[in-house]
């Protein structure tokens, strides 16, 4: 972004305003700032820092804590950040007047600031003295000398009535009083005389029903709480969550942790190593303070959310750098003690009951971290379908204790951990900095002795590659330190430096000697030391490796599994309670139909959804390696962030009944196979009817599909989809790549949409569906998935998705028509199979590409 506007307009030896510098707030928190501008025309300056300039937009009416209220708000040059602290008069020639500063704090948003100001609509989060709470900044359709855009409060806990005026301090106030010399001015510094309260109302905490709850805790002892450091109490890691009704389960938030102390109403924020992190996050203090507590001993983890709002570590490490703007999160889940009072002898379960209390209704950044007790493996099982990073158990009638336990345990969905960088190698290619970090661990039989536990070369951003260059990969020996055992032996190059950072790295388990297995970067871990890896989260160096090692073997897919049949548990358990279908009976359909299933799922990535405990509670969508499994195999795939992950690949009869067994109901493959993720030989248009369609129109549709597809050479087969409506599937041969198909299906359904505006459409949004059918074209790209033949699908009433002849078509019902208990009827009364000869249809998806694109130049 340019300064250019800003130095141009202005005459440096007239005017006290800072020169474009940038220098400013730059490498911290993304800062807001606004100022009353008592110019020709009084108005507010409202500035959001993005990246090293401050946009600006002057409001002439200032904000509004009304969310009615939509404020006018031109858009301005640019400033510096360093113009965030100015304040006195602009003697003469731009912007001539006096400049005071009604407001500043940190800002944020979820997504791409700048992708949004293009867009014309940004929303975010302020957390000033005056202004907080979410906002919106809209821009104007009218065209203007100057963009004009809208700033608007959103209606949160923060929306009132009241305006900037209303919230003047004495000194604003005698400001605008002195700058006003014209009757508007004078009339507009009239109204703001009256100052209703320093900042927008909001609900006080429950402090009197807290209190009474305090009182009434056993073993809670009146005692003096000072706003000291205090040691958090530890988990130790785990393989899986402890049974019982003894224990409960929270998730385990992907951040820092971070404790919190009020003494005398005053906060103070620290690290789990007593560092002072008030200052880094100013929002987080406030809200605090907003509480209302005299003391207390707060204890959580700060996260960064996504767009989705999940907690994201590197959206959080790069926040805290100023190279991103998400917003952050205290999520608490402890308090050590409140009001005066110490609990810290009180029950787990009592603590956060009074720290619920305390934090109910509260808006971000504050957060309370649930929890269920007893069912750990279920706790644990919806935390790895929700990609979350795993759960932290805890005793519920435990006291808090410093220090590591074992009160806490934690469970880890990926394996992870933190390491010593020992070295680095020299960078190669277009890399610059370094080629990858070597990392260690304490080696638990000697003091001052490390365990080399391999490299990691990837997972690093430009910034990242650019930090740990300077601060970490710098200097060194090139011989190997005496104090280093099990190098590997086909490190060369490598450069040695004294231990001191602590990295953080995901892995897929221990390869040959021992070593790190596809090692992907997380994070630096300021707020750990090289101490703190000799205080691991496991009992011992020897625990951790043989547990890692165990499941490791256990997900690795080269692993020999012997060819035993799958013992289905709890056989009783109904899947389909309201149609009598017990865990048998499914397991039963999958070995009846087998035969007319396995082809259309062997050696595909195969996402399953799971309903342990029946269709009717919890179902999850899996589409990545579960542990435990011991005969499904698994094939090591990229994802859209470029990290390879473990997908699940059924190969054979055995694979299948271990997912059953592991409460798989639906099965939903790749249209392309494992071996060749890249390519698709299976097509698919999903036919979805809106409502108000009837069948007749759903059966006429899919006609119609297969119509426009013969006249461009393409023979397609028919499915019911087990819901409402109908598949048609395009076998592709020899398989094309992802984004031809894709864009072929894109095309087709545009087409047929604009042709037939009053049957079809092509978008997803449900509002345009109504009384149409929606094409669904989306399954044709590289990790969609659709409903495999014959599989169940979780639904009262367990319908199949089956593979019809076109010459059936008039004679089903509804995309449900075949059920659990019809299908094996269907298919023993079947002469051939309805999709006979779909693995040997020659048909060139490029060739009708091409042809197309031949008959369009014509």
């Amino acid at each position: 972004m340019s300064l250019h506007d800003y130095q141009r307009k202005r005459d440096f030896t007239r005017t006290r305003e800072p020169p474009a510098t940038t220098r400013g707030a730059a490498g911290k928190r993304a800062i807001f700032v606004v100022q009353l501008h008592h110019a020709s025309s009084r108005h507010y300056d409202f500035r959001l820092q993005v990246g090293d300039v401050l946009k600006s937009w002057a409001v002439p009416k200032g904000p509004s804590f009304n969310p009615k209220d939509k404020r006018l708000a031109v858009e301005v040059e640019d400033h510096p950040l360093d113009y965030a602290s100015f304040e006195g008069d602009i003697e003469a020639g731009y912007g001539k007047g006096h400049v005071d500063r009604f407001d500043h704090g940190v800002w944020s948003t979820t997504g791409d600031v700048e992708a949004q100001l293009r867009k014309g609509h940004l929303r975010f989060d302020l957390y000033g003295e005056r202004l907080q709470g979410a906002w919106h900044l809209v821009r104007s359709s009218r065209k203007q000398k100057q963009p004009a855009w809208f700033l608007i409060k959103v209606d949160d806990a923060f929306a009132s009535a009241l305006e900037a005026d209303d919230l003047l301090d004495a000194r604003l106030r005698a400001s605008t009083r002195k700058a006003a010399k014209t009757p508007a001015q004078k009339s507009a510094a009239g109204q703001s005389t009256v100052r209703r309260r320093a900042s927008p109302p909001m609900r006080p905490a429950p402090l009197r029903k807290l209190m009474a709850m305090i009182k009434a805790t056993p073993k809670a002892r009146a005692a003096a709480i000072s706003g000291d450091f205090f040691k958090p109490e530890l988990a130790r890691l785990g393989d899986a969550p402890p049974a019982g009704d003894q224990w409960l389960h929270e998730v385990k938030w992907d951040g820092y942790r971070l404790l919190a102390t009020v003494h005398a109403g005053r906060v103070a924020l620290w690290s789990r190593n007593g560092l002072p992190w008030t200052d880094r996050l100013p929002e987080i203090a406030q809200a605090i303070t907003m509480l209302g507590l005299d003391s207390a001993q707060l204890d959580g983890e700060l996260i960064a959310l996504d767009a989705a709002g999940h907690s994201d570590f590197n959206a959080l490490q790069k926040t805290l750098a100023g190279e991103a703007n998400a917003p952050l999160v205290y999520m608490l889940f402890d308090c050590p003690a409140l009001q005066g009072y110490t609990l810290a002898q009180a029950r787990l379960v009592d603590r956060k009951a009074l720290l619920a209390l305390l934090l109910k209704d509260r808006p971000a950044p504050l957060a309370y971290s649930t929890h269920t007790v007893g069912q750990g493996d279920v706790a644990f099982r919806m935390a790895v379908e929700h990609q979350l990073e795993g759960v932290v158990s805890k005793r519920c009638d435990a006291p808090y204790r410093g220090g590591r336990g074992d009160d806490w345990r934690k469970t880890k969905r990926l394996h992870s951990d933190e390491f010593a960088v020992l070295g680095y190698t020299p960078p190669s290619g277009s890399r610059h900095g370094f080629g990858a970090l070597l990392l260690g661990k304490p080696d638990p039989a000697s003091t001052g002795r490390w365990v080399y536990a391999g490299r990691v070369g990837s997972g690093f951003s430009d910034a990242d590659l650019s930090t740990l260059s300077r601060r970490v990969a710098k200097g060194g020996t090139t011989r190997v330190p005496p104090n280093i055992h099990g190098i590997d032996p086909l490190l060369r190059g490598a450069r040695w430096v004294t231990p001191q950072a602590v990295v953080e790295v995901s892995f897929r388990g221990h390869g040959g000697n021992a070593l790190l297995r596809q090692a992907s970067f997380k994070g630096m871990r300021p707020d750990k030391s090289i101490a703190d890896l000799v205080d691991s989260d496991r009992a011992s160096a020897a625990a951790r490796s043989s547990s890692r090692a165990t499941r490791s073997q256990a997900m690795s897919s080269d692993t020999p599994h012997a060819p035993t049949a799958v013992e289905i548990t709890h056989p009783e358990r109904l899947i389909y309670p309201q149609d009598g279908i017990r865990k048998q009976d499914v397991a039963d359909y999958y070995r009846a139909v087998m035969d007319w299933f396995l082809p259309g799922v062997v050696d595909r990535p195969t996402s399953v959804v799971r309903c342990p405990d029946g269709v009717e509670k919890t179902c999850f969508f899996q589409k990545h390696a579960l542990a435990g499994l011991k005969h499904v195999d698994t094939v090591a795939l990229e994802e859209d962030a470029g990290a390879a992950a473990q997908y699940i690949v059924p190969r054979d009869a055995l694979s299948v009944m271990e997912l059953v067994q592991f409460g798989a109901v639906e099965f939903h493959p790749w249209g392309g196979h494992a071996e060749t993720p890249d390519h698709c030989d299976r097509l698919v248009f999903d036919l979805d009817p809106g409502p108000g369609v009837t069948w007749s129109r759903v059966v006429a549709a899919a006609r119609l599909v297969r119509k426009q597809l013969e006249q461009l050479g393409l023979v397609s087969f028919l499915r019911t989809s087990g819901g409402k409506g109908l598949h048609v599937v395009v076998p592709l041969q020899p398989a094309t790549l992802w984004p031809d198909v894709k864009s072929f299906a894109h095309a087709f359904a545009d087409t047929l949409a604009l042709a037939h505006p009053l049957d079809f459409v092509a978008v997803a949004a449900k509002a345009h569906r109504k009384e149409r059918v929606y094409l669904d074209y989306l399954r044709n790209t590289r990790g969609a998935t659709s409903v495999a033949s014959y599989s169940l699908r979780s639904r009262p009433g367990a319908p199949v998705a089956v593979p019809l002849r076109w010459s059936e078509l008039g004679k089903i019902t509804g995309g449900d028509h075949y059920t659990l208990r019809t299908v094996p009827r269907r298919l023993a009364g079947l002469r051939s199979d309805p999709w006979k000869g779909i693995d040997t249809v020659q048909q060139d998806l490029q060739r009708v590409l091409d042809a197309i694109g031949a008959h369009r130049s014509d």
